[in-house]
């Protein structure tokens, strides 16, 4: 069998450890419990702090952060086992970053999805699902008397008055600590900012607080506020609360083929249980196919797809080149006369192509990754590619996993006994 031929019958051995990593996630957000407020708060400081203000056209320029309150001094940096850095500013400890590690540090504050590799267990009673809006992934901090919004890269997108809690001069409370972080996805063609979660509303974290509180909060408070109104002269832009529904047959059959106000790229799943945690996440899944999302296989600048698939990874100290997660997932190994001849080093972001040996996977890890070197990433990229995102984008090509195989495993539980809810659980 080639290693293209990734069968997908219905019931089939998983091709990866991704229901294993939610198993642990959940049991480590209970284990793992921190100030959350403060985490909220330093959040928020940095956010409007960052010195360097340009818009979105300005990508080259640098990054920088600064947080504004008391701060620990920085530890040195240190590596884990893996020979991959540890994040060692965390929020109380970020005191000024450049460049790379500017955009890194931001992006990780972010809770980004990994990519359904294989459909999870109990996908009809432990998970939300949503069509996700195509558009620019961004934080936007209300605190103040205004509104700020800037990508996952730290770079500025809108400074602007809003309806949010102390979002502009003329509203609500005038309360130092009175501020809200939501994590919103921004839509040109409507202008408007869709919320997809949020980390802290009036003072008040979030991030603790499960996925199924977290969005029927959001969607009463951002209704209370006038945030959803029209546009004003002191509310520039509109909000947007999702509609959220139970992944149930009829629930998921609503988020995949429903008309809805934005363009779709994709859909969203949540664990209901999951809270807000920062970087890479089993807890929440995005999935694409050609009926959802106009961008299911990677594509150049010009919008055409790929010939082969490409992949970025990071550069270790030793050569190894590795995926964004946690701990890391390695491809392969650079020679140092290489390194050296093309002026590689650490921390490098490296964009290859995945040539005609392919890549095989086996028993969830990666056996063999045929790599053609391509170049440096996009100055702008904070990261490396996901392991999850590679895989998908791998299966997109060859043997997709497809709605049939989202319904076939709700039908599935529901026809063993297991019952069900019903469909929209927040709109």
């Amino acid at each position: 069998m080639s290693s293209h031929d990734i069968r997908r019958p219905f019931k089939r051995p998983a091709i990866s450890d991704q229901q294993r990593r939610r198993e642990l996630s959940l049991l480590r957000q209970s284990q793992n419990r921190h100030d959350a407020q403060l985490q909220a708060r330093r959040l928020a400081s940095t956010v409007l702090s960052l010195q360097s203000d340009y818009n979105s056209s300005s990508q080259e320029q640098q990054v920088d952060l600064e947080v504004t309150d008391e701060l620990e001094s920085c530890p040195e940096e240190v590596e884990d086992d893996y020979g991959h850095r540890k994040d060692a500013h965390d929020l109380r400890q970020a005191t000024k970053l450049r460049g790379p590690d500017a955009r890194l540090w931001f992006a990780k504050q972010l809770m980004l999805p990994e990519w359904m590799i294989d459909v999870p267990d109990k996908l009809n009673t432990d998970w939300y699902v949503f069509a996700r809006p195509a558009g620019k992934r961004c934080f936007v901090v209300s605190s103040n008397g205004t509104t700020i919004s800037r990508l996952r890269n730290g770079v500025l997108l809108h400074r602007f008055p809003s309806a949010l809690p102390n979002g502009a001069r003329t509203n609500n409370s005038k309360a130092a600590q009175s501020y809200c972080i939501l994590d919103c996805i921004f839509h040109e063609s409507d202008e408007t900012y869709y919320v997809i979660d949020g980390v802290c509303w009036a003072g008040i974290s979030l991030y603790e607080c499960t996925a199924e509180f977290r969005f029927f909060w959001l969607n009463s408070k951002l209704a209370e506020t006038g945030a959803c109104d029209v546009p004003s002269a002191y509310h520039k832009y509109k909000f947007s609360a999702l509609p959220v529904y139970n992944c149930d047959t009829e629930g998921l059959q609503t988020a995949y083929a429903g008309q809805v106000p934005y363009v779709k790229d994709g859909l969203l799943f949540y664990n209901k249980h999951a809270q807000y945690q920062t970087g890479n996440t089993p807890l929440s899944l995005v999935w694409k196919d050609e009926h959802c999302s106009q961008y299911v296989i990677d594509t150049d600048n010009k919008g055409q797809v790929l010939s082969q698939q490409q992949l970025v990874l990071e550069l270790l100290d030793d050569g190894r080149l590795a995926t964004s997660d946690d701990p890391p997932v390695i491809f392969g190994c650079l020679l140092g006369e290489f390194m050296q001849k093309t002026a590689l080093h650490r921390g490098d972001l490296i964009k290859f192509a995945i040539g005609e040996g392919g890549l095989v996977v086996v028993d969830s890890k990666v056996e063999k990754a045929d790599l053609k070197y391509l170049g440096k990433s996009n100055r702008a990229r904070a990261f490396a590619d996901s392991y999850s995102k590679v895989l998908f984008q791998h299966a997109a090509r060859y043997s997709p996993l497809r709605i049939e195989h989202l319904f076939a495993s709700i039908s599935s539980y529901v026809e063993g006994g297991n019952s069900t809810q019903d469909a929209e659980m927040a709109g």
